[in-house]
This record gives structure tokens, sequence and C-alpha cells, in this order.
């Protein structure tokens, strides 16, 4: 393999699209944690509800590791042949991973927020928990469609 800058930049771009996602959602995750402990403390069987909240702001981070095992395969990271990328390359995955990474990341910790709040409706109406799930995959529809643009990106890019 030839170590160019285009191929340095390919690495970063993976970097970009999976670093801030992961972060961002493990941070929402970790907040509707804890907002549900209380609430599990109380009543044990609202447990459920509070899992399935707690996992929604998650997906971000899953939606950057795909968008990076999306590069990681561009670049033939997996085949154990890496591609010696130009440098018009590089910056063109980075530029892929840009949506995902600032969407994924922003919309994780929104979606955190509101997955907190509708730990509140869970404990004092839990038969609205429908209401909390809804509340909280609206924001995911902007992660999707990030995940969409940089997939689309990354798969336009000829290696």
């Amino acid at each position: 393999m030839d170590f160019t800058l285009g191929t340095l930049l390919g690495f970063m771009a993976i970097g970009l699209a999976v670093i801030p996602g992961g972060y961002a959602s493990s941070k929402a995750v970790g907040m509707v944690g804890r907002a549900g402990a209380g609430v599990i403390t109380e009543d044990p069987d609202k447990f459920g509800p509070v899992l399935i909240l707690q996992a929604l702001p998650g997906t971000q981070g899953v939606y950057g590791f795909l968008t990076g095992l999306m590069i990681m395969v561009k670049m033939g990271v997996l085949g154990g042949s890496i591609q010696a990328l130009t440098t018009n390359q590089g910056i063109m995955f980075i530029l892929a991973a840009v949506p995902i990474a600032a969407l994924g990341w922003l919309s994780a910790i929104f979606q955190g927020q509101v997955a907190a709040s509708g730990v509140n409706i869970v404990a004092k109406r839990p038969e609205e928990m429908g209401k909390a799930v809804i509340l909280a995959a609206m924001v995911e529809t902007y992660a999707v469609l990030a995940l969409l643009a940089s997939l689309l990106m990354v798969l336009s890019i000829n290696v």
C-alpha cells in the first residue's frame, strides 16, 4: 500500500463519521438512563418503556458507524488491500462524513433530551408511552436524512 495524503484523509473521514455520533449517543443514552433510574426505583415495572426511550438516542452512533464502515469498504480497508487515495478522494470522503458527523452529534443530544423528558411521561402516565416515543423519534428524522446524504456521497466517490 502506498501511503498518501488522500489515504490519511480517508482514515480521518472514518473517524469523523464514527466519533461524534458515538460520543453524543453515549452521552444521550446515559442522560436518559439517569432520568429513568429514578422512575424504575419507584416502579420496577416501568423498566421496559424506559429502556425503549433510553435506546432511541443510541441510533446516531450506529449511523456514524455504518457511514464509517462504508468508507472503509470503499477504501479497501476490510478487504486487506487499502487503496492509495488521491488528495481529492480523501477530501471527498471527509466532506461525505460531515452530514452524519454534525447531525448525528446534534440530533443524539437533542433526542436524548426529548427522551429524558419522555421518561417523565412514563412516570406519570404510563399509558401515554407511545407519545413519548413519537416525540423522541421525530428528532431521529434528521439523523436518518444525514445518514442518507452521507451514504449517497460515499457511494458516489470513485476509488
